[in-house]
């Protein structure tokens, strides 16, 4: 009873339109401008320069910017990686091997740079998705479409101090210097990833479905919790809201939208799921996953039908992965425990 009411239940809303917002605005706005510029094969890379908007989403405006800073940094790397990576034709395998190695990088670098949200489910994402692109534009343009989202995406989370009513003391805020025993903490953290990641992605490309890394996003999605029922629960979550995303997608491939609409259902779709993402994660997956899929549409059309049946299939195979390693961990620490 307490895990299916942990399903349900919606936390209180703490000024969530606020960074909302601006993350809708930091995605829409520049795919906006790549599909003015008639470049839509740089959206992808414009979709990930915007994760730097979701970092540090409710600190105040000094500390958002060295967080988003850290956070776009990163995603910047991991850009360039994946870019160099689709050049160099690994494989599926040699895909699976490269994400489960950023899938631990990731990790143990947000928890470095203390970002939250941390882990490395963004970083896998990115990485696996671009690198997956089989029609790359030039190296540079796609990098400085990634540099100029970042810089947008920092510099709308420094919008509120144009109004005084919004604006926050600037001062820094004091810093722990990481000892041995959190650095110990993060390598443990960082295996579990490549694990859970490895597991997904090795079993998804056995059977030979597309998208594989799907399923190494959904397989780290149960490592995140305080505790075994918190992150089975969140587990799923990612099932059961991806579920009901898929329906939602399936409504708005279907009639083929025009590119600009599109655009603009990213940027309500990635609004939503801010509103919901820290109050109830089943709910924020059912916009978080049209918004997955229909910004990899959006750069390179593809079957719907095809899309959404792989996406449902590696969710399943993801998060049940990262589920039963959350049960045997768990189990196993039961009797050193006892």
């Amino acid at each position: 009873m307490n895990l299916l009411r942990d399903l349900v239940t919606i936390a209180p809303s703490a000024q969530d339109h606020h960074p909302a917002l601006r993350c809708a605005v930091g995605v829409a706005a520049p795919l906006l401008v790549v599909l003015l510029l008639g470049r839509l094969d740089l959206a992808v890379f414009a979709t990930f320069g915007a994760f730097a908007g979701i970092y540090g989403r409710n600190k105040p405006h000094r500390q958002r910017l060295g967080t988003q800073v850290r956070g776009g940094g990163l995603m910047l790397a991991v850009v360039l990686a994946a870019a160099l990576t689709a050049r160099a034709d690994v494989g599926p395998w040699g895909l699976v091997m490269l994400t489960s190695a950023v899938a631990g990088i990731g990790t143990f670098a947000a928890g470095l740079f203390r970002l939250r949200p941390g882990g490395s489910l963004f970083h896998i994402f990115a990485f696996a998705a671009i690198a997956s692109v089989p029609a790359q534009p030039p190296l540079w343009q796609g990098v400085v479409t990634a540099i100029a989202t970042v810089a947008f995406a920092v510099l709308l989370g420094q919008a509120g101090n144009l109004w005084p009513r919004h604006r926050t003391v600037w001062q820094r805020a004091p810093t722990d210097r990481p000892t041995a025993r959190h650095v110990a903490a993060l390598g443990r953290e960082a295996a579990l990833y490549v694990t859970a990641a490895l597991l997904a992605g090795s079993a998804a490309t056995a059977l030979g479905i597309g998208h594989t890394y799907w399923a190494m996003v959904a397989a780290t999605v149960p490592l995140v919790g305080q505790s075994a029922r918190a992150r089975v629960n969140r587990g799923l979550q990612r099932i059961l809201g991806t579920s009901a995303g898929l329906l939602l997608t399936a409504l708005i491939l279907l009639p083929a939208l025009a590119a600009w609409q599109l655009v603009l259902v990213i940027g309500v779709a990635q609004f939503a799921a801010e509103m919901f993402i820290l109050r109830q994660y089943a709910l924020a997956q059912a916009f978080v996953t049209p918004l997955a899929l229909i910004s990899t549409e959006l750069a390179h059309p593809a079957d719907p039908a095809t899309l959404i049946a792989d996406r449902a299939v590696e969710t399943l195979i993801g998060a049940c992965v990262g589920i039963a390693l959350v049960l045997f961990l768990h189990l196993r620490q039961r009797p050193a425990r006892a």
